[in-house]
């Protein structure tokens, strides 16, 4: 693997902007960093690493002999419906693959477009270039309170369900992205001087996620990634119409849930996942990195690690037990854990050879997570209250005895409905 740093970048870092490059010169001891680990619970130890794209269990299919296999690489292809392994099971038929791929579609699309020609596939493994040139002049901004209210406006009215906004953390950026064409590590091309991120988070249909596991539950993924297309190119956009700079960003270059968190989006939950108020886990995260002028949004606790260290509904029903039913620890499971980071992580290689194994991306943590509700109603509101309380263990009872979280047959969805 190359890991040298390009000259390009050693001397943005000699022209005294942010250095993308280094390993060594983390700021996690500081005090604006201890500030944000206190309000977010984040535990960072003095041996924090941050990540390599190329250790992502979906990169490790293209380079490491120990995860890489024609059934992994197989796995893939399905998203190619030419290539799709369709079975006489419900869930799995010519139908749910149809849709589960069709929701995929722009976001795959996008995703291929500059990967022949420019080594790039936006959204996954490089930032979205997909941009008109903006205006020449900058707007004067008089308050960053006020155009951060815009900011949330603006991201409200594109699509976004949710949106928050916190300073640039290079904790969070990857170290080096990852080429499947060259199978080597690249630099990180991100403009070093974007101080600030707007985070947006969009749900996911709650209906089909209680198929899971199915192809047609793994639509409601793709259907999040591609709403969250749809806004950071539009609100990244708009930012540029402004006059300053804004790179959209949907699963790559930085790991989105801290950042969520920073920007008060919700908490960390033990399946890994960021926990919102009004969704729970059942989210898609998306990025755009910028130089406008924004304020900081704060942190929000609503008892999410206090109920995760309780309940063990995703723990209990993960069929590979991927999940731990420990404490946080800064244990790492395989290379696709973040090194340094005191928390619950997830064994990605088990939950992805269980993915692999059903043909389908798994989402089961999320169907059985009592935080995994409609709050449109307002028993549910009561029920999450009920969680951030002393009285969580009778929510997480009832939650239980009420059968909360059980599969649903994709049949039915089919079925619902249909006049």
């Amino acid at each position: 693997m190359s890991t040298a740093p390009t000259a390009e970048l050693k001397q943005k870092d000699q022209n005294g902007k942010i250095d993308l490059t280094k390993n060594s010169s983390l700021c996690h001891k500081c005090t604006c960093c201890r500030d944000i680990d206190t309000s977010t619970g984040f535990k960072v130890k003095d041996n924090f690493q941050r990540f390599s794209q190329k250790n992502d269990i979906y990169n490790r299919v293209d380079w490491d002999k120990s995860i890489r296999s024609e059934k992994t690489l197989n796995f893939f292809r399905n998203y190619n419906t030419a290539f799709a392994r369709f079975r006489d099971v419900d869930g799995f038929r010519h139908k749910d693959y149809a849709i589960r791929n069709a929701a995929w579609h722009i976001t795959d699309y996008t995703c291929e477009l500059k990967e022949e020609t420019e080594d790039r596939r936006e959204g996954f493994l490089d930032t979205y270039t997909l941009h008109r040139p903006g205006s020449k002049n900058k707007l004067r901004i008089e308050s960053s309170k006020e155009i951060s209210q815009e900011i949330k406006k603006i991201a409200r009215f594109l699509g976004a369900d949710l949106v928050g906004v916190c300073k640039f953390d290079k904790r969070w950026i990857y170290n080096y992205k990852y080429s499947r064409t060259s199978h080597m590590e690249k630099p990180i091309d991100l403009p070093t001087d974007l101080e600030n991120v707007i985070v947006i988070a969009v749900g996911m249909d709650y209906e089909t996620i209680k198929t899971t596991p199915s192809a047609l539950s793994d639509a409601a993924t793709g259907q999040g990634y591609t709403k969250d297309l749809s806004v950071i190119l539009s609100l990244a956009q708009y930012i540029r119409n402004l006059g300053y700079q804004a790179v959209a960003s949907l699963n790559d270059t930085a790991l989105s849930i801290p950042l969520a968190i920073q920007a008060g989006l919700g908490e960390y939950g033990r399946l890994g996942l960021l926990i919102t108020k009004e969704f729970g886990p059942r989210v898609r995260i998306g990025k755009v990195f910028t130089d406008l002028p924004l304020a900081h949004d704060k942190p929000i606790k609503f008892g999410v690690e206090k109920f995760c260290s309780t309940c063990r509904q995703c723990t209990n029903a993960c069929p590979t037990k991927a999940i731990t039913d420990g404490k946080p620890s800064d244990v790492i499971h395989n290379k696709s854990n973040l090194i340094g980071v005191q928390k619950w992580s997830v064994d990605a290689e088990k939950c992805f050879n269980f993915w692999v194994n059903t043909n389908a991306a798994c989402a089961i943590c999320i169907r059985v997570c009592p935080y995994n509700k409609d709050y449109s109603k307002f028993i549910y509101r009561i029920g999450r209250w009920l969680a951030g309380t002393f009285l969580r263990k009778l929510m997480l009872k009832f939650d239980i005895l009420l059968g909360y979280g059980k599969r649903k047959l994709p049949n039915n969805w089919w079925n619902k409905n249909k006049n």
